[in-house]
């Protein structure tokens, strides 16, 4: 097998498993997705994709990172929590990832629920808050998948127009 087209294979299988990995935990989605984009790049000899776009395609992988601790905060934010539910979120996001599937979907639950009930022992403020949190979860997921799909768009219209 040709080298160039191997190595078109592995970009390609590099892009979808960041795919998957945007939405499954312990895959680094956004970062595979670049160094799928990156060695297409690199097998081209960055004739077609140069340093800006390469530039341009890892601030929008670092910006996934950003975008799903922001989504999980500002639903939490929406549904009325405190600035502990706020906080016990994004740990609760970040503890979560450690967790697997599970704890991706309940980490920012629990995180804003143990959050809002320190600063008040209100169970239904609480729980609201916690529904906040994994609505802005989930928005966060639709937000890192336009990203990356962004991403993909950039390359591909860089490289073929």
């Amino acid at each position: 097998m040709d080298t160039a087209l191997a190595l078109w294979f592995l970009a390609a299988a590099l892009v979808v498993t960041g795919l998957i990995g945007l939405v499954l935990p312990a895959i680094p989605g956004a970062p595979l997705i670049f160094f799928g984009l990156l060695l297409a790049a690199w097998t081209e000899d960055f004739v077609y994709v140069g340093l800006w776009t390469i530039v341009v395609l890892a601030v929008l992988a670092l910006l996934t990172y950003g975008i799903d601790l922001w989504a999980t905060m500002f639903g939490a934010k929406k549904f009325g929590a405190s600035k502990y539910a706020v906080i016990g979120a994004v740990l609760g996001s970040i503890v979560g990832i450690f967790l697997g599937f599970p704890g991706v979907i309940f980490g920012p639950f629990i995180g804003a629920v143990v959050g809002e009930l320190s600063a008040q022992k209100n169970l239904r403020q609480a729980t609201r808050a916690g529904i906040g949190a994994t609505i802005g979860l989930v928005l966060g997921a639709a937000l890192k998948l336009a990203m990356a799909f962004a991403m993909i768009g950039f390359f591909l219209a860089v490289r073929f127009f």
